[in-house]
């Protein structure tokens, strides 16, 4: 993927059009070689302002189309995303340095995403039922207004449409906040909704830092607020919107544990445990970072060292997200070796011929890794996995309980009596059998628990339809001629 050229600047989208602010530019690099292939306006207060305004007014009207006539507009722009998949695919490697595959996939999954969006006329029907003689109670899911959707790095398109077809199909307007370092695909995201005849206002862009984080949770205009990223942040935004009375769903971090027992299929767990570790440079919140070894599993780890070295940087592996995601990657790696562990594939120092201003780290598994080291409980995010040796599964579940991480969690075995006591047992809100990256498709939901998620709902599927609509109950009676009992 070249990055010579320079893009135009990155521009606020705000009532169908794009607008400057007078801020000073942020340069966004690309991972891949380092290149500065953009700039990004630094937006304060007064530009969510406008965008709420802009979301508020349109509100009116989008609100009182059907959920019919809105899935039209979704139908279009899910085929948009199919016609422009190489497009959106090499934007995504541009500006998260992820592969070519690993970028299309996240397109794909996009178009599914907004699949989901347009059955939701077949799934959110009206609940009537005649209560007693001639009176008639009814309930109908109603949109909550402006809502705001603050979106991580790591999927520059995936996340926003984690939130953004379902809450604008349920009749909600919104302003979303990409990352600073992966703003292009959002703004592309905003053209191609307005082709498909989306009305200017329901989905505004604001780009920025913390400013713009911290003035969507304080906006008295945003009614809800749904966040992914670390849980550091998570609880920070959690804390300031609930605060300002907003609903909030905030997605932190994960701590997977990938418990691997001696009868596992030998090859299918060696594959799925590095694709789990590496895939997308192991930037992702479903990633294997910890695999606990259950008594006899050498065979298994000797066969995870072979698979991980057919993964080559710039080749089947992509870039990390910054010089300084590198640098913290690679200090934990080098924590784990003085604190004892082995080292059985080291990924420091990885460089790309003729893209050695890129940020790569190799894949790396690390043995012998005692709960006490920070590569046991500190989220990496990286391509790196930890082995944790247990003597039984009681140990090997002690072991992935003691996470205050509760994002997801896998048992690779042949027994369905063991893997029923990880997925009874494990604290995790999405569990995996035999399969290292366990997460739901739609209709089922995305969410963990712990700290991996604070708030109500899931953020994705059936689940977050509560949380982008309120209930309106209606109790009629026309004949006054009806019986009439305590009930009426």
């Amino acid at each position: 993927m070249e990055t010579k050229e320079k893009r135009n600047e990155v521009k606020n989208f705000i009532n169908g059009k794009f607008v400057r602010n007078g801020q000073k530019p942020l340069n966004v690099e690309s991972p891949i070689d380092g290149a500065i292939v953009s700039t990004l306006p630094l937006s304060t207060y007064a530009d969510v302002d406008q965008a709420v305004q802009a979301a508020s007014k349109a509100y009116k009207t989008w609100s009182a189309t059907t959920i019919k006539e809105r899935s039209q507009i979704f139908f279009k722009y899910r085929s948009l995303l199919e016609t422009h998949m190489h497009e959106l695919t090499q934007l995504n490697v541009l500006e998260n340095g992820k592969t070519y595959g690993e970028s299309k996939a996240e397109v794909e999954k996009s178009m599914e995403l907004c699949e989901f969006a347009v059955s939701l006329p077949q799934i959110v029907n009206n609940e009537v039922q005649e209560v007693s003689s001639g009176v008639e109670c009814r309930t109908e899911r109603r949109p909550i207004g402006v809502v705001a959707s603050i979106a991580p790095f790591n999927f520059p398109i995936m996340v926003p449409h984690w939130t953004m077809p379902n809450a604008l199909m349920l009749g909600n307007t919104m302003v979303m906040k990409p990352s600073e370092l992966v703003p292009l695909s959002v703004v592309r995201i905003a053209e191609l909704l307005k082709e498909a005849g989306l009305p200017d206002g329901v989905f505004n862009v604001v780009n920025g830092g913390k400013e713009v984080v911290e003035s969507i949770c304080d906006h008295p205009g945003i009614k809800a607020v749904s966040f992914v990223g670390s849980t550091n942040v998570a609880k920070i935004v959690y804390k300031r919107a609930t605060s300002n009375l907003k609903r909030c769903v905030a997605l932190g971090g994960a701590k997977n544990h990938l418990i691997v027992l001696p009868d596992a299929h030998l090859d299918m767990t060696a594959s799925n445990v590095v694709a789990s570790m590496s895939g997308c440079a192991g930037q992702r919140c479903m990633a294997a970072s910890v695999m606990v070894g259950v008594d006899k599993v050498q065979h298994i780890i000797d066969k995870m060292v072979e698979e991980a070295k057919k993964i080559v940087p710039g080749e089947n592996l992509g870039s990390v997200i910054s010089a300084a995601a590198k640098e913290r990657i690679e200090g934990y790696i080098t924590a784990a070796e003085k604190a004892g562990a082995t080292i059985l594939l080291d990924g420091r120092g990885a460089k790309v011929a003729g893209k050695e201003g890129g940020y790569y780290v190799g894949p790396t598994i690390i043995d012998h890794v005692t709960l006490e080291m920070s590569v046991a409980s500190e989220e990496i995010f990286g391509p790196v996995i930890s082995i944790i040796r247990a003597k039984d599964l009681d140990e090997a579940i002690d072991i992935e309980n003691s996470s205050n991480y509760g994002n997801a969690a896998a048992v690779f075995t042949q027994s369905g009596g063991l893997a029923k006591q990880v997925i009874e047992r494990a604290s995790a809100g999405m569990i995996g059998v035999n399969i290292g990256v366990p997460v739901p498709r739609e209709p089922f939901s995305f969410g963990g628990w712990n700290e991996s998620k604070f708030g109500v709902c899931d953020i994705t599927g059936r689940s977050s339809v509560e949380f982008w609509t309120q209930n309106k109950k209606t109790t009629i009676k026309w004949n006054p001629e009806a019986q009439t009992n305590w009930m009426s």
